[in-house]
């Protein structure tokens, strides 16, 4: 018999200091961020960090996968530089507090080729809170993954940042509400009360 009680997870999802720099355009985009991230430990939800991460034993990636492709072809010596581990890096306004996990992934969704699936069946976490950066890559293939993977889903609305707002707005007016409910970080604090 399956159990109805929730345990959730805060997933934050490619906040590292290259994807934020070309994202959020002033501090205030990384404020709703913050508070779900403080909102969770209060909570005791468990905050998870997703990010895209380079490991040396990782097969290369193919030239035909259009996002990751062209940067693989130019050589993995970039993972050890250190101007590019400093890119690399959680964005410092979001920083993991220690004992907290940090999940390394090599695709667009934070499942592909991650560990994220054991740790949360290791933690009994059926439920994620999804926000991260960009609405239209992370978010929605993580989205689309758990949800195939039978989790809840809630999206935070104003806790995904996408270039183009318009296709921000059809995303969590339009297609996350199929699979997940969607609100704003304020209206999710207000459900842990």
């Amino acid at each position: 018999m399956e159990s109805h009680h929730n345990q959730a997870a805060l997933l934050v999802m490619d906040m590292q200091n290259i994807i934020v720099s070309h994202y959020a355009k002033h501090e205030d985009a990384l404020l709703p961020f913050q508070k779900a991230i403080e909102a969770a430990r209060r909570h005791n939800v468990p905050v998870i960090f997703v990010k895209v991460g380079h490991r040396q034993d990782f097969p290369p990636i193919s030239e035909r996968n259009k996002l990751f492709g062209k940067k693989s072809s130019r050589g993995g010596e970039n993972a050890s530089n250190p101007a590019m581990k400093v890119a690399m890096d959680i964005h410092e306004s979001v920083q993991p507090l220690p004992g907290e996990l940090i999940v390394d992934k090599f695709r667009v969704s934070g499942f592909s080729g991650s560990n994220l699936e054991t740790l949360l069946q290791s933690h009994g976490i059926n439920t994620l809170i999804l926000s991260g950066i960009a609405t239209s890559g992370v978010v929605l293939s993580t989205l689309c993954e758990a949800a195939d993977k039978d989790y809840a889903l809630t999206v935070l609305s104003d806790a995904c940042l996408d270039r183009d707002p318009e296709v921000h707005r059809v995303l969590v007016e339009s297609v996350f509400p199929q699979q997940a409910d969607v609100l704003a970080v304020d209206d999710w604090i207000n459900t842990l009360m």
